[in-house]
């Protein structure tokens, strides 16, 4: 069964600014919490069909994915889905508060494996996740207050 969470924060950056920065691959080591690779896969590596190798650390444990970029809307979303590995889906939406205010909106789908295995890692992973999309949320609203 899939579950979902989602996380909105607020930047304190124009919308604009705030998605070149999530967008751009070489930033999600500063962001995006737990990471410990995100590398472009082809020679695309930005915007819609970019392919990236992920590995993810969750608590004791590292998540690998390769995911696609598939919907992405300059200046306003991109969502990304697994093609292999964990199984996951993110969409990040930003919308414009005023000239210098960035809501942004994090919903993050994953499926675990099924049966006793599935559940007890489930009872392990899922506040783990939790905290890190939180906590990559909040990396991001703390990166422009601080610029």
């Amino acid at each position: 069964m899939p579950i979902h969470i989602t996380h909105e924060t607020v930047a304190e950056s124009p919308v604009d600014q705030v998605f070149a920065y999530v967008a751009d691959y070489r930033n999600a080591g500063h962001w995006l919490s737990g990471v410990k690779s995100f590398t472009p896969v082809g020679d695309l590596d930005y915007g819609l069909h970019s392919v990236f190798d992920a590995a993810l650390s969750v608590g004791v444990t590292t998540l690998h994915s390769t995911v696609k970029v598939i919907d992405f809307a300059e200046g306003k979303s991109m969502e990304l889905d697994s093609i292999k590995g964990f199984k996951n889906q993110s969409r990040w939406s930003f919308n414009a508060e005023g000239a210098d205010r960035t809501r942004i909106v994090a919903e993050i789908t994953y499926e675990l494996p099924g049966g006793v295995a599935g559940r007890a890692m489930g009872k392990v992973i899922e506040p783990l996740i939790a905290l890190i999309i939180k906590h990559s949320s909040d990396n991001l609203a703390k990166h422009f207050a601080a610029a």
